[in-house]
C-alpha cells in the first residue's frame, strides 16, 4: 500500500498544472531534472515549455547513497547509537507490565543508584525506556527509534539535526529526564514564550508523571514565581527571558532578589532552535539599561535635517555595513540648517543625532524593520518574523526612529549590563541542541562551542520534490508569477505555504490574491495576526488552504496535512462556549483576527458531540447568570483552556463518571473537557479523511519568495513540506532586484544582460542551473560576511567575558557570603589602596630620597579624611623616612605592628580571625611576585604592612564606637561594596563599547584592531578595579566618621 501510495504521488507531480505562463529553462550541463536527455551533445539548450517539477531520485541513487554513508562520520556515529536503541527496545515489555505507581518509582530508584556511584551512562538506557513508556501512556505517544537516538545525541551535548516533523520536542524529554535526575535542574530553552508554555504544559506531563517537578518561566512573572520555577528539575523558558534573569541576578543588591539556582545557575541546557538562538541571534547583545533624558530634543530636529539632506549630494550609502558618510556639502548644509559651525563641536555634539536619523531613515523601514502600534515603534525580529516589545535599539537608534514617525521620545539609554547569547551558553558546563538545520553551520559549532552537529535519520524516507529556483529581472514579475503559482495549486486543492520576508512583502501578495478572489490566511508580526499563529498554522495543512507566513524559522508548530485535530477541536469549543461566558468583544490587539475559513471544508460533528457542546452551553450560560459578574474575554479563554487540559489529563471514561456524580453540581470544567474529547474524536476522523486527500493531491507546496542571507533559513522553509515521509514540493522564486543582492552590492548585472539576451520580456522565469549557481554563490558570499561579524563580535566579546566573570563572581561572594567574608573583603581593599599609595610613591629600585613620602602622607590621609587627619596631622616626611630606616632590619609582629616615632595603629586585631587575616596579609605582601624588586623592598613591605594596618584598625575602631549591631554594620558594607562595584562597571561597559567603535579607526595604521581592544580593554579594566577599591574605602571610612550624615547612600539613587 505504501508503495503504491507513493507511485501515485510521484505520478502526479509531474503532471500537476502550473501558472498559465512561459518559462526559460536553460542548462549548462547534462540533467534529467528538467527533462533533458543526459546523453545530449550539445548541454546548452534553451526551451520554451511549461514548468516542469524535478522527478524524485530513483532507487538507484538510495543505493549510491548508502555506499556514501560507508564513508561517513556521521553514519558510524549513527551506527554506534544503535546499540543504545537495542538496549532500550529490550526493556520495553517489562515496562509495560508495571502499574503507573511501579513506573513512577522508577525516578526514586535511579536517585538512589546515582547517589550510591553510579553514573548517568549506567542508568541511560533504562531511563530512555522509562520515558518512552510514560510518554506512550500520557500523551498516547511512542518514541521512535531515531528518537532515542536524538535523545542519547543531546544527552552526549551535540547538537542533533532532525528534519522539520521528526519530533524534537518529544526528543528532548529523554535528555531533560535524565539529566535532570542529578537534582542540579536542566534548563530547556525554546525561542519564545508561546513555545515554552506549550512544551511545559504538554512534554511536562511526561515530567509530572515521573514525579519531576516541572517550572515555566514567561514575560512578565514576578520574582517569587521565577525563583520557584528555576527550583524546579527542569525549567521551560525562552532564551531571552533566561539572558535577562542572569543579568538582573548580577544586579540585584540583596540575596532575597536573585531568581536563579546561585552559585550554579547553570548546569545542563537543551536549546531548541539552536541555530536561530546561538548563529542568528549571535549578531544582537542582550543589554539592560538605564534612562537618560538630557538629549532627547535634539532627535526630533536631527530628524528634519535628516529630511533634507539628499542621497549621493549630501551623503553616501553603503547597504551592507548599514553605514553612511556625510559629504562635505553634507556636513556643510547640516551645519547651517542647525546653525552650528562644527558639528562634532564636544560642547554642541550634533554629528550623532545628524548620523542616527539618518541611518533610521535609510535602513529602518517601517513593516520591516518595525511597526508602529499604540504610539511606539516595536522591533520586528528579521528572523522569526515576530514583534518583540521589550527590546529596543541601542546607541540612539531606536529614539531616532521615534522621531522620525513623529512619536513620543523614550528615554535615551545607558548600558548597565550587557551579555551575548554566545557567552550566555558557555556558562553552562553541558550544552546541547536541537534543530532541522544546522549542518551548514557545523564548524561555526564546533569553533565556538566545541559543539559537534549529529544527522539524525529520519524516520521514514524523505519523498520531498524540491523544484529548480525560478530567477526573475523584476519584482514586479516575481509577484506575478507567485501569485499564478498559488492561484493554480489553489484550483487544484492543495495547501500552499508562501514564505515572504517582510510585513509589507506578506501584505503585497495578500493584495494581489484579493485581487483574484483567492481565500488566504496571513501571518506576520502584525498583532492582529501574530495572536492567532497557533490556528493559522495549524489548519495551513488542510485542502485548499493557502497561508502567507513571514519567516517561518522558530515558528515551532508543524503543518499536519489535513489539518492539526487537537487546534481545531479546540476552536470550535471556543466558537461555541465563549459567547456564553462573555458577552465582552475580544481584543484584537490581544486575541487577533479570527483566522479565515473560506474556502476550507467544513467538519461534520457526530449528534454526539453536538449534544456535549450544546450541554456545556448551557452550562456556560447558567454559571454566568449565576455568578452576576461579567466575565472578561480572558477569564472565559483561560476557563477554556483549563477545561481542555482538565480533559486530555482525566480522559473521557472518567470525566464522564464525574459528571454523573456531580449532576447537581453543573461542573462547567467537566463538561466543556468533555465536549473537547467528542470534538476531538470528530476532528481526528475528519483531519484523517482530509490528510489522505490531499496526499494524493501532492502534499503541501512551500513557495519561496526571495533568497535569505544564509541557505540555512531557505532548508528550514522547505522543511515545512514532506514531513514524516509525506510527499510536497518547494519552489523559490527571486528577483534580481530583491534586497539581499542589493544589501551586499553583488553584481547581478550579467543576469540582466544574459536574461535580455534570451527574451525581450523582463517579466519571464529563468530556470538555468548557471543563474542559480551564481545566485547560491552569492548567497554563500553573505553567509561569509555574516560568519565574519559573529565571529568578531565573539572574539571582542571573549575579552568582556573573562572580565564579566570577575565581576559577577565577586558579586555573587559579597551578595552570598555572610559578614565575616564581606569584612575580609573590605580588608584586602583596604590593602590593596594602602599598596597601591606606597607603590606609587617608593620606587625600591631607587635610593630614599628620590621618595615622595610627603606626597604618600598626603593622600593617605586624604583617603581617611578627619579619621586618620587627627593622627599623622604632625608627621612629616622626614619621620616617616627615619622610621622606616631604623625598622628596616627589624622584626615584624605580624598582628601588632608599628613603625617606630610613628603614630601606633588602634589596637583593634582582636580575636583569632581578625588576628589570622593580618598573619595572612603579612605573607601576601612578602610573597607579592607582582611588584617591582629592589634594594629597598623590605623597607617597601614594611611601610605596605603599616599602612595597611593603619588604614584596617581605623575603620575597625570606628565601626566598633559606633555601636550599631552586626548585621547594620554588614548591610552597610554590603551595599557600599555592591554600589560601588556597579556603578563602576556601568560606566567601563560604556567605556568598552566605544573602545570597540573606536580601535577601528587603528586599522588604518596598519594595528590589529582586537589586539588593541585587548590591550586597552585590560588597561580600562584594572582601572576600574583600582578605583572601585579606592571609591568603596573613601566611602566606607567618610560613613563611618559620621553615620547619621552618610545616610545619602542609601537614601539616593544611582545617577
Amino acid at each position: 500500500m505504501a508503495a503504491a501510495a507513493l507511485s501515485s504521488t510521484s505520478t502526479f507531480l509531474l503532471s500537476s498544472p502550473t501558472p498559465p505562463a512561459h518559462i526559460i529553462s536553460v542548462t549548462s550541463k547534462p540533467t534529467t531534472a528538467l527533462g533533458l536527455n543526459p546523453r545530449t551533445k550539445n548541454p546548452r539548450r534553451l526551451s520554451c515549455a511549461a514548468a516542469s517539477p524535478t522527478v524524485p531520485a530513483p532507487a538507484s541513487a538510495a543505493k549510491a547513497g548508502s555506499w556514501r554513508d560507508l564513508f561517513s562520520l556521521n553514519s558510524w556515529v549513527v551506527r554506534d547509537y544503535r546499540r543504545l536503541v537495542d538496549s532500550v527496545g529490550a526493556l520495553e515489555p517489562a515496562l509495560r507490565r508495571l502499574s503507573d505507581e511501579q513506573l513512577k518509582a522508577k525516578t526514586a530508584e535511579f536517585r538512589a543508584r546515582l547517589a550510591c556511584g553510579e553514573t548517568l551512562a549506567d542508568v541511560q538506557a533504562e531511563a530512555f525506556a522509562v520515558v518512552r513508556e510514560a510518554a506512550r501512556r500520557t500523551l498516547g505517544m511512542r518514541h521512535f527509534d531515531v528518537q532515542i537516538i536524538g535523545g542519547a545525541v543531546l544527552h552526549d551535548g551535540c547538537i542533533a539535526e532532525m528534519k522539520t516533523g521528526e519530533g524534537k520536542t518529544l526528543v528532548s524529554t529523554l535528555a531533560a529526564y535524565l539529566n535532570a535526575l542529578t537534582g542540579e535542574g536542566v534548563h530547556v530553552v525554546t525561542v519564545n514564550d508561546y513555545l515554552a508554555q506549550r512544551d511545559a504544559e504538554w512534554m511536562g506531563r511526561v515530567h509530572r508523571f515521573l514525579g519531576l517537578t516541572v517550572g515555566l518561566i514567561q514575560a512578565g512573572m514576578k520574582s517569587d514565581e521565577r525563583r520557584a520555577s528555576y527550583r524546579c528539575d527542569i525549567t521551560y523558558t525562552n532564551n531571552s527571558e533566561l539572558g535577562f534573569d542572569y543579568l538582573r541576578d548580577n544586579l540585584s543588591r540583596n540575596k532575597e532578589q536573585l531568581v536563579m539556582r546561585w552559585p550554579r545557575p547553570f548546569h545542563f541546557a537543551i536549546v531548541d532552535e539552536v541555530d536561530s538562538v546561538l548563529i542568528d541571534e549571535g549578531r544582537n547583545p542582550l543589554l539592560i539599561s538605564g534612562e537618560d533624558n538630557r538629549d532627547a530634543g535634539r532627535y526630533p530636529v536631527a530628524a528634519k535635517v535628516a529630511e533634507l539632506l539628499m542621497e549621493g549630494v549630501h551623503y553616501t550609502v553603503e547597504l551592507k555595513g548599514n553605514n553612511i558618510d556625510l559629504t562635505e556639502d553634507g556636513v556643510s548644509h547640516a551645519e547651517i540648517i542647525l546653525g552650528t559651525h562644527d558639528l562634532w563641536d564636544e560642547n554642541d555634539p550634533w554629528a550623532r543625532f545628524v548620523m542616527n536619523a539618518l541611518k533610521a531613515k535609510v535602513f529602518y523601514r517601517r513593516d520591516v524593520q518595525y511597526i508602529v502600534r499604540n504610539g511606539k515603534a516595536i522591533i520586528i525580529n528579521e528572523l522569526t518574523g515576530r514583534v518583540e516589545p521589550k527590546r529596543r535599539w541601542s546607541d540612539g537608534i531606536h529614539q531616532a526612529v521615534e522621531a522620525k514617525e513623529g512619536l513620543k521620545i523614550q528615554a535615551d539609554s545607558v548600558i548597565v549590563a550587557q551579555i551575548t547569547y554566545q557567552s550566555l551558553f558557555k556558562l553552562y558546563p553541558k550544552l546541547s541542541g536541537m534543530t532541522g538545520t544546522a549542518k551548514t553551520e557545523e564548524k561555526e559549532f564546533l569553533k565556538m562551542f566545541k559543539m559537534p552537529v549529529i544527522e539524525v535519520p529520519t524516520n521514514l524516507p524523505n519523498i520531498r520534490v524540491d523544484l529548480p529556483i525560478q530567477a526573475f529581472a523584476t519584482a514586479r514579475g516575481k509577484w506575478q508569477y507567485v501569485q499564478a503559482e498559488v492561484e493554480a495549486m489553489f484550483r487544484l486543492g492543495r495547501p500552499v505555504l508562501v514564505g515572504t520576508t517582510s510585513v509589507e512583502s506578506s501584505e503585497y501578495l495578500s493584495d494581489l490574491l484579493k485581487a483574484h478572489n483567492i481565500p488566504h490566511n496571513v501571518l506576520n508580526a502584525r498583532p492582529k495576526y501574530a495572536a492567532r499563529e497557533a490556528e493559522i498554522v495549524a489548519q495551513a495543512g488542510r485542502k485548499h488552504a493557502i497561508t502567507i507566513s513571514t519567516n517561518m524559522a522558530g515558528r515551532g508548530t508543524d503543518i499536519i496535512l489535513g489539518g492539526n485535530p487537537k487546534m481545531l477541536a479546540k476552536e470550535i469549543i471556543e466558537d461555541n462556549i465563549l459567547p456564553f461566558l462573555t458577552h465582552e468583544p475580544p481584543d484584537v490587539d490581544m486575541e487577533g483576527e479570527s483566522a479565515s475559513h473560506k474556502g476550507l471544508s467544513k467538519i461534520k460533528l457526530g449528534l454526539s458531540s453536538l449534544g456535549l457542546l450544546a450541554k456545556a452551553a448551557i452550562m456556560a450560560k447558567y454559571v454566568l447568570k449565576s455568578e452576576r459578574n461579567e466575565w472578561s474575554f480572558r477569564k472565559a479563554k483561560s476557563t477554556i483552556a483549563e477545561s481542555i487540559e482538565i480533559g486530555q489529563t482525566i480522559g473521557m471514561e472518567k470525566l464522564q463518571e464525574r459528571l454523573a456524580l456531580e449532576s447537581e453540581m453543573y461542573p462547567l470544567c467537566d463538561a466543556i473537557g468533555l465536549a473537547y474529547l467528542s470534538v476531538l474524536r470528530d476532528c481526528e476522523i475528519h483531519c484523517s479523511a482530509e490528510g489522505a486527500e490531499v496526499k494524493t493531491l501532492g502534499g503541501l507546496h512551500v513557495v519561496g519568495t526571495s533568497l535569505h542571507e544564509s541557505r540555512r533559513i531557505d532548508n528550514q522553509l522547505r522543511g515545512r513540506a514532506g514531513r514524516q515521509g509525506d510527499p510536497g514540493s518547494t519552489r523559490f522564486m527571486v528577483s534580481l532586484q530583491d534586497e539581499i543582492f542589493q544589501k551586499f552590492n553583488l553584481d547581478t548585472e550579467w543576469a540582466v544582460r544574459l536574461i535580455s539576451r534570451i527574451t525581450n520580456d523582463e517579466d519571464i522565469a529563468i530556470e538555468s542551473n548557471v543563474v542559480v549557481h551564481q545566485l547560491l554563490g552569492l548567497q554563500i558570499n553573505a553567509e561569509k560576511y555574516y560568519f565574519g561579524i559573529r565571529k568578531s563580535l565573539v572574539e571582542f566579546d571573549e575579552v568582556l567575558e573573562v572580565q564579566r566573570k570577575h565581576v559577577y563572581n565577586l558579586r555573587q561572594v559579597i551578595l552570598s557570603g555572610d559578614s565575616d567574608s564581606c569584612s575580609e573583603q573590605i580588608f584586602q581593599y583596604m590593602q590593596a589602596v594602602a599598596d597601591e599609595i606606597v607603590l606609587v610613591n617608593i620606587d625600591p629600585q631607587k635610593p630614599p630620597k628620590t621618595w615622595k613620602l610627603k606626597k604618600l602622607l598626603d593622600e593617605f590621609v586624604s583617603l581617611g579624611g578627619k579619621l586618620l587627619s587627627e593622627s599623622f596631622k604632625d608627621i612629616q616626611a622626614e619621620n616617616l623616612q627615619s622610621a622606616l630606616e631604623l625598622h628596616a632590619c627589624g622584626s615584624v609582629k605580624a598582628d601588632s605592628f608599628a613603625l617606630p616615632n610613628m603614630p601606633v595603629p588602634p589596637s583593634s586585631f582582636r580575636g583569632i580571625r581578625k588576628k589570622a587575616s593580618s598573619v595572612m596579609r603579612w605573607l601576601a605582601i612578602c610573597l607579592d611576585d607582582t611588584s617591582k624588586k629592589g634594594r629597598y623592598t623590605n623597607t617597601v613591605n614594611l611601610a605596605r604592612k603599616y599602612f595597611g594596618d593603619f588604614l584596617i584598625a581605623t575603620y575597625l575602631n570606628a565601626v566598633q564606637e559606633s555601636r550599631y549591631d552586626d548585621t547594620y554594620i554588614s548591610g552597610i558594607e554590603r551595599e557600599v561594596l555592591l554600589k560601588t562595584l556597579d556603578t563602576l562597571w556601568k560606566d567601563h561597559l560604556v567605556n568598552m563599547n566605544k573602545l570597540s567603535s573606536a580601535v577601528n579607526v587603528r586599522s588604518f595604521g596598519h594595528r590589529n584592531p582586537l589586539e588593541e581592544y585587548k590591550i586597552d580593554g585590560c588597561r580600562f579594566f584594572i582601572s576600574m578595579l583600582s578605583a572601585t577599591r579606592r571609591l568603596t574605602v573613601e566611602a566606607l571610612l567618610h560613613y563611618w566618621s559620621s553615620p547619621m550624615e552618610s545616610e545619602e547612600i542609601f537614601n539616593t539613587d544611582d545617577q
